[in-house]
């Protein structure tokens, strides 16, 4: 391949473009993985809080609910709390398991890494201080690791 100036300007604006879709992508998917975190983290923990109070206290803490409630039944308080115990731990697995099955996390790595080099190589490129063969090379090699991004952007 040739060391001219048209040839690195192809893959300037090549590695421009991939940036732009490493990076469309990260504005999608660092939320997601965020919220699926926090929804793991959150649930789990409220689950271990609401079941927390009827092991440790027993038939008083249901019996001080049902009072600060007026509820006519304690039952009433030990059906209230299962089912939300309950329905917060089914929240937490479900964002644990969509997380692991999407590789939400390593796809957000793996983004983040190609797009660092990709910043790198095209700096050394942009200064001349890497022949145009040698940064087509790596060009491909850091854009095999984010096969699972599209190159165009998508707005």
């Amino acid at each position: 391949m040739s060391d001219g100036p048209q040839e690195r300007q192809q893959l300037s604006a090549r590695i421009e473009q991939r940036r732009s879709a490493v990076m469309a992508f990260l504005r999608k998917a660092r939320p997601r993985r965020n919220r699926l975190t926090n929804i793991s983290i959150v649930g789990s923990a409220l689950a271990a809080v609401l079941t927390v109070g009827p092991a440790v206290g027993g038939t008083r803490f249901t019996g001080a609910l049902q009072g600060i409630f007026s509820l006519g039944d304690d039952s009433i308080v030990w059906r209230v709390l299962c089912l939300a115990a309950v329905l917060l731990s089914l929240a937490a697995a479900l964002s644990t398991s969509l997380a692991n099955s999407h590789a939400v996390a390593a796809q957000v790595s793996a983004a983040e890494a190609c797009n660092a080099e990709l910043d790198g190589l095209e700096a050394a490129l942009a200064f001349g201080q890497l022949p145009t063969d040698k940064a087509v090379e790596l060009y491909r090699q850091y854009v095999a690791k984010v096969s699972f991004i599209d190159d165009a952007p998508q707005h």
